[in-house]
This record gives structure tokens, sequence and C-alpha cells, in this order.
């Protein structure tokens, strides 16, 4: 049962791996759950994404040396860090409150409140795997690779000050053919690599809908097709409303919608803007069969093994949440990753897809309560919200059935 003066009943808007993690951990508390989403399952982000469970790596966007490379690419409409000539005035906004934030002091910051989150991931993760959810999650390196060594120095700085940070990476330096040996994807034109030990990676689509499965099986329901035109704050209680005229009432409400957060978020004190970064990947056969995750850093481009082939993941594409999927960027995708790896089928790709990563500008998520009462938000995860997914519900839960507010959880304040 919930806790004494806790909520009974939640209702959870969202289906991606932060909503649905979320609505397992407030079962786990007692909490009466009813899961809605615009589309349905994994339909946004939580799909196509390159399955990494690597919190070493899970650091914020806001490192000054993206904002150097992001001027850099502009004018590039094939560069992985891609904003389109547009008249939006929120996205140049957006982006200039993104480009205060790129120094070190802030993304020092950034880094240590998101430790949590890193520290917790996989054992959240874990304590899903023990409880229900089926689809495995799997342990390898990975391998890093570069066109030369001295591409090589700019990880091993990141990777030093990451362990500087207080989290902790172990890692690797390997060239010629021992690359090769680990990563037989890898050309000849891959002559220096790190091997980033302790990871793990995911079949992200299947785990989130194992994920739904659980939820649904704890007795939750799921409603897909449930587009929130808004929530209706009354006596003892709220109301979320469709935009057909349909509401369901709970105690408690969560937006978890990613990227399209700030569409309900703003008429609950939710100041923080969220941009759609969107990412883009697709699959294609390989020779052999691929061991573990491929980095190509050098040009943004994240490998994974994926039901028996391999998923190419890359593009940071500030461009509307809803924007159609241009072919172009997958196209870049193929010409930057191409000359670094071999045996690759790229004529034969399927499941291209777009997807719609949730940007702050500070590199710190939305992870608390709002200014209405009883109204939540769980989000803004940037590039790691699947990592961060189980973590960020469980702490929510928490938050939510106890009233507490948790020293994790104070950096991630949704009105700040």
């Amino acid at each position: 049962m919930a806790i004494d003066g806790g909520p009974r009943t939640a209702v959870v808007i969202g289906a991606g791996v932060v909503g649905l993690s979320t609505a397992w951990f407030l079962q786990e508390r007692g909490v009466d759950v009813t899961v809605v989403d615009r589309d349905g399952v994994a339909a946004g982000a939580s799909w196509g994404n390159a399955g990494w469970l690597s919190p070493g790596l899970a650091i914020p966007l806001n490192e000054p040396g993206v904002l150097r490379y992001g001027l850099r690419s502009l004018l590039d409409r094939d560069a992985p860090l891609h904003v389109p000539a547009t008249p939006d005035v929120g996205l140049w906004s957006f982006l200039a409150r993104f480009a205060l934030h790129c120094n070190w002091t802030d993304w020092g910051r950034a880094v240590q409140a998101n430790m949590p989150f890193n520290e917790e991931a996989l054992e959240a993760f874990d304590v899903l795997a023990a409880n229900g959810v089926e689809a495995p999650t799997h342990d390898a390196p990975i391998m890093a690779a570069f066109a030369n060594a001295r591409q090589a120095v700019s990880l091993l700085h990141e990777l030093r000050r990451i362990n500087d940070s207080g989290l902790e990476i172990r890692y690797a330096a390997l060239e010629g053919e021992a690359l090769r040996e680990q990563a037989p994807q890898l050309s000849s034109g891959a002559r220096a690599g790190i091997r980033l030990d302790g990871q793990r990676y995911v079949d992200p689509g299947a785990f989130t809908e194992s994920l739904a499965s659980a939820v649904t099986a704890r007795g939750a329901t799921i409603r897909a097709g449930f587009r929130v035109s808004g929530v209706r704050a009354e006596a003892g209680g709220h109301t979320v409303v469709s935009d057909t005229g349909e509401s369901l009432r709970a105690d408690a409400v969560v937006l978890a919608t990613g990227a399209w957060l700030n569409q309900l978020g703003k008429q609950w004190g939710v100041r923080t803007p969220v941009r759609a970064g969107r990412g883009y990947s697709f699959t294609v056969p390989t020779d052999e069969p691929v061991p573990g995750p491929i980095y190509l850093p050098a040009v943004r481009v994240a490998c994974t093994p994926y039901q028996g082939k391999l998923r190419v993941a890359g593009t940071m594409e500030f461009r509307d949440a809803d924007a159609p999927l241009y072919q172009r960027r997958v196209e870049a995708i193929i010409s930057s990753a191409r000359p670094l790896l071999s045996g690759v089928s790229w004529e034969e790709r399927t499941d291209t897809w777009v997807g719609p990563r949730p940007v702050t500008p500070d590199g710190k998520p939305l992870v608390g309560a709002t200014a209405v009462p009883g109204v939540y938000v769980a989000g803004g995860h940037g590039m790691w919200g699947f990592t961060h997914g189980p973590a960020t519900g469980r702490m929510l839960a928490e938050r939510i059935t106890t009233g507490k507010l948790s020293a994790a959880l104070r950096e991630f304040d949704p009105t700040r």
C-alpha cells in the first residue's frame, strides 16, 4: 500500500523508458498507475537509440569543446552537430543559453549534479531485471576508434577529467591490429583506439517493451493514442484531459514526455526550456558478428550489436521534434563512418529512424515537483535518458510517495 498521506493513484504521461520506469517504481510503492502516450510504448527516443548503459560516459552535453565544435560546423549541413537555418526565435534563444553554460565551471556543476544518477544507473537496471523485466543487458567494453593517435588525445583528456570529477571509467589504449582483434568491423583506417571497460548495452526497444509488459502485469493500464491537452487541478486530485475530451482522474500526475515536455510543462511553472536534439539510427548487416559497441568520437557515431546486425547511430540535430526524417543526415553518418568500418553492408540498411532527445541548456535534467502540488516532471536527460531512466524513476517515485526532497534531486528542480 502507498505510504499514509501519499498518492494512491497516478497518471504517468509518456510511455518511454523514463515514464515507464517511474510507473514501475510507483507500483513498487503501492501506487495504482495509468500510463498514457500520444502514440505508444517507446514511440519517442526510447526505441532507436544506441542502447548504451555507460554511466561513466554519461556526461553533460555542455562541455566547452561542444561549443567550439558547434561554431565551426554551424554552416556545414553534413556536420554531426546540425542547426538548420530557421527563423525560430525560441531555438536561437535556447542555443544562446546553452552557449553560456558551455564552460568548465557549469559543466563541472552539471557533472556533480548527475553523479547520483550515474552511481545508481546500473543497479536500477538490475532491480528491474530481477523483477519481471526480461530483456537482457549485455556486458561488453566499448571500443573507441580513431584515424590516428592524435585524435585519441582528446578522448584521453576527457576520460581523465571524468575520473577526476568522481566518476570512474577504466580504459586502455590500443593501436593497429590489436584494435581489430577486439572489433573486427574496424578497418585499416582505424589506427588508434581506447577500450572502455565495464560497460553494458541493451536492445532499447525490446527493453522498453518488456518494461511496459512488466508494468501491465502488475495491474497498470497503458493507453496509446491518448494525446493530453491539459491537466486540471481539482479538490482532492487532478484530472488529465485528452484532445478528444476524455478524462482520467488521479492523486498525482507525472509528465515524462521527452522532447515535448514544454508543451504541458509551461502551465505547471516549468521555466527551463527543453529542445529536441534529434538523433538518427539505422541497422546494417556485417560480414562478421559484432562483439561489442564501437564508438567513433571524431565523427560522433555510436555503433551497437543489434539483433545479429549493427545499429549505427549519430547526429545531434536541433530541429522540431515532429519534423520528418531527413535522408541527408543518414547519408552524412554513412559518409563519416565508412572509412573506419569494414565488412558493413551499407546499402542493405533497415530500420532507419529519427528520434528527439530532450536537451536542457544547463546540462541538468528536470526531475521533481512543479509549481502545482501533486504534479511532477521527469525529463531533459539529453543523450542519456536511457542510461538514467530507471534511476530517475526510482528517485522520483520516492519523492512522490514520501514528499521528501532528496539531496540527489535538489539540483534538478523543474521550476529552476
